[in-house]
C-alpha cells in the first residue's frame, strides 16, 4: 500500500517535496481528530492499514491500562525526519 504524510513548510522548502512516507523515529504533529495538536515520535508504522502509532496517543481499556491508538497517515504533518538510514538520506537529497 502506498501512503505518505505531508511535510511541514520548513521541510518542504528544504527537501523540495510535499510528502514523505513516515518511519519510526520521525516526529509528527496530529492536525485532525480527537488528538489534534499533539506532537510526538512515531513508535510503529502499520503499513498494511496506512496508519501509525504516535507517542502519547493512547486509549483507556475497559479492564484498565492503555493501548496505542493508530492514527491515519493523512492526518499528521511530519515536523522532523529520522535520517539515520543512509538510503533515505540519499533519496531525499537527490531532488
Amino acid at each position: 500500500m502506498k501512503f505518505g504524510s505531508p511535510l511541514s513548510s520548513e521541510l518542504r522548502e528544504k527537501y523540495k517535496r510535499r510528502s514523505v512516507r513516515p518511519r519510526v523515529g520521525d516526529t509528527v504533529k496530529i492536525v485532525r481528530g480527537e488528538f489534534k495538536g499533539i506532537e510526538g515520535k512515531v513508535t510503529k508504522v502499520l503499513a498494511k492499514r496506512g496508519k501509525l502509532n504516535v507517542e502519547g496517543v493512547t486509549k483507556e481499556k475497559a479492564e484498565g491500562g492503555a493501548s496505542p491508538l493508530p492514527i491515519d497517515t493523512s492526518k499528521v504533518i511530519v515536523t522532523s525526519l529520522n535520517l539515520e538510514d543512509k538510503l533515505r538520506k540519499a533519496k531525499l537529497g537527490e531532488r
